[in-house]
């Protein structure tokens, strides 16, 4: 399966170089495009990798910080930086997510395997 999924990761790779060039070049109306291209292409691969634990939840922190950081971009570009706090809040889910992902391996010995739809 993670085979069939290798060309939407490198796509999504690209679209998120775009989103973020975009942000630091302030091309406004470029970034805001990105935006969702990006994240739906997070999600599409997010949802293939559902069945291997260690993607879904790697993937699951992707969607998170793409999610912050398309609101940090939109909070510059047209709020004057006051969506930082919003950011946040997503950032800490991906590594929160993450830090139990690697909680759960590491320190409880929890091997990954597959999800049972």
């Amino acid at each position: 399966m993670k085979a069939g999924i290798r060309k939407f990761e490198n796509m999504h790779i690209a679209l998120w170089l775009i989103k973020d060039t975009s942000w630091v070049l302030l091309c406004k109306t470029m970034g805001m495009v990105m935006i969702m291209p990006t994240l739906s292409l997070a999600f599409y691969i997010t949802w293939r990798m559902r069945k291997m634990r260690d993607e879904l939840l790697h993937n699951l922190a992707v969607c998170c910080w793409i999610t912050a950081n398309s609101i940090w971009m939109t909070g510059e570009f047209y709020t004057e930086d006051t969506w930082r706090n919003y950011a946040a809040v997503f950032f800490i889910l991906g590594l929160t997510i993450i830090a139990w992902y690697y909680g759960s391996k590491f320190l409880l010995g929890k091997k990954d395997e597959f999800v049972e739809e």
